[in-house]
């Protein structure tokens, strides 16, 4: 009876480590495809986003304006009808305290964005396309974020 148990542990454990490879995999290819959208969209494009800071564009404006709108929507519906994660979970959001840190980070992030040409999210996506000076500003980002996870306990919040 306990050579079945332990079996079917290991079984229950293979099927498992399953699961997390094809969730990473499905993950992997929303990534890739959101990636296409990016360089399809310009949004990688060094020349928008110098646009955008020079404000002779109103591009970049208009795709973040609607990133801002679908996501202020979604955040609507989830709380009107109490949408649950697709593995049953409620979904919690809370309120932010604001803080004068956010202003400098932002302004910092800002800054940062404007003199690489190149935001967080599309960083991959640069790369992908062969732009690999950004390699430079992606270790230059999670260095950062080395920084401050280092200094955290020590930061004002």
């Amino acid at each position: 009876m306990q050579q079945n148990t332990n079996t079917e542990n290991k079984f229950n454990a293979i099927n498992n480590t399953k699961s997390k490879g094809y969730h990473n995999l499905k993950y992997l290819i929303v990534g890739v495809l959101f990636g296409i959208v990016f360089v399809k969209a310009e949004v990688i494009s060094w020349f928008r986003i110098q646009e955008m800071f020079r404000l002779q564009s109103f591009h970049m404006y208009g795709i973040i304006g609607s990133a801002v709108l679908v996501g202020m929507i979604s955040v609507f519906l989830i709380k009107k009808f109490n949408i649950k994660t697709i593995y049953g979970e409620p979904i919690k959001i809370t309120p932010k305290i604001f803080n004068k840190g956010q202003i400098y980070g932002g302004l910092l992030f800002g800054f940062g964005w404007a003199i690489t040409g190149a935001c967080p999210g599309p960083l991959f996506a640069q790369i992908g396309t062969g732009a690999t000076a950004v390699i430079i500003t992606l270790l230059s980002a999670v260095a950062g974020t080395w920084v401050y996870g280092y200094f955290k306990e020590k930061l004002p919040h």
